[in-house]
């Protein structure tokens, strides 16, 4: 979203990552804005059982954390890094600074904004109302409208295990897998070795 050159200009730090390695844990103060420049980076909460859910996983030129930072109030869920990773840190002071100077960009971070909070509804939906394979669906459907299939694809792999499917949509890793077989056997999705075909 905001290119390395505003980073550079801000005097941003261009922080390395190792696979598992947190960023911030829950209930730590907000004080920086973060950018993935390359890898992923997951945010996510254990509930009182210990079971993780997933608050959103982060790639390349996606930025996290910002509500809290913009918000003031400590970050509620932790971030960490799926695999090696390379993010850009930039205090909240020179962030505010950025975004006074660039419109675009406070503008563009407002539409990603809304869209994190129409998934963050869908998600409350799904989880509160319906059923595991209806709510496997509904998170398929939302990452085949924002996933990019690359050329000469005809359908879209999914870029997540079962794991972390479970953990998006709040439910166990077995009820992802059943939802998985049963919609394979009734033609909604193929699995192509491991991955998820749609």
């Amino acid at each position: 979203m905001i290119p390395a050159q505003l980073f550079e200009k801000f005097k941003a730090r261009l922080v390395s990552v190792q696979k598992g390695q947190t960023l911030f844990d829950e209930g730590d103060p907000a004080n920086d804005f973060f950018q993935v420049a390359s890898g992923q980076i997951k945010m996510s909460i254990l509930n009182p059982d210990g079971q993780e859910f997933t608050q959103g996983i982060f790639n390349a030129g996606e930025s996290f954390g910002e509500p809290a930072l913009l918000g003031g109030f400590p970050y509620p869920s932790s971030a960490q890094a799926t695999e090696e990773s390379k993010v850009w840190r930039l205090p909240k002071h020179e962030f505010l600074e950025l975004l006074r100077e660039n419109f675009d960009v406070h503008l563009k971070l407002n539409q990603v904004l809304c869209k994190r909070l129409q998934y963050k509804s869908m998600i409350l939906t799904e989880v509160s109302s319906y059923d595991p394979e209806h709510r496997l669906v509904t998170i398929l459907k939302y990452f085949k409208s924002k996933i990019k299939k690359k050329d000469g694809e005809e359908s879209l792999v999914i870029p997540f295990t079962r794991q972390q499917l479970a953990d998006m949509t709040g439910l166990r890793v077995e009820a992802v897998i059943r939802a998985v077989k049963k919609m394979e056997k009734d033609g909604r999705l193929k699995l192509q070795g491991h991955k998820i075909t749609i």
